[in-house]
């Protein structure tokens, strides 16, 4: 049931078995149906869930009312309003399931008290948010600079095979353009 989770802890710490089951001991399990959301602007954030099957996505609503997609979370990643999640602020994000989703999750309560008791997850957690920082700074780069046909091939790079399970207008939202346009610019590009 564990596997995939305790596989991506291994992409950075070895834990021994003892640290393993302080680990899973903290760790808490559900499903979310497919629409329902995790967080809602103005809420405090307090989990911070691993995608075990499914995916998540964070999006802002601007004050027309236009969902802007900002990150899809499918297998084997974290998701999480990290801002609001460690310094208790109110969220200014969604995170919504788009598909029905198998998450693992942990409270910050919970994430402290493991830093305490194994403390290479300190060190987990740093190259976590190390490795979204380096995400973020892409994505703003890649917005400003690159056209829409190389922000869609940058997607697919990024999330193979995501494109065949959420809707385009998610896709074209993240991308920054409208479906309509994404659709014409797959037809004539044959992408």
């Amino acid at each position: 049931m564990f596997k995939l989770i305790l596989s991506n802890f291994a992409m950075h710490i070895a834990l021994a078995p003892d640290e393993q089951e302080q680990v899973l001991a903290l760790l808490q399990h559900k499903t979310v149906p497919k629409r329902s959301i995790l967080l809602k602007p103005g809420a405090i954030e307090r989990y911070i869930y691993f995608v075990e099957q499914g995916c998540l996505r964070m999006y802002h609503t601007d004050k027309e009312g236009h969902e802007h997609n900002l990150c899809f979370y499918p297998e084997n990643w974290w998701a999480c309003d990290i801002v609001s999640f460690f310094k208790a602020k109110a969220a200014t994000n969604t995170i919504q399931a788009l598909e029905d989703t198998t998450v693992c999750y942990f409270s910050l309560p919970d994430l402290e008290r493991l830093f305490a008791r194994v403390p290479k997850f300190e060190r987990f957690f740093r190259i976590l948010t190390q490795n979204g920082f380096d995400m973020l700074q892409r994505r703003v780069t890649s917005n400003l600079s690159k056209t829409a046909e190389q922000r869609y091939r940058e997607f697919r790079r990024h999330y193979p095979g995501l494109e065949q399970r959420i809707s385009q207008k998610h896709v074209a939202s993240y991308l920054g353009i409208t479906a309509a346009f994404l659709s014409m610019m797959r037809k004539e590009k044959k992408l």
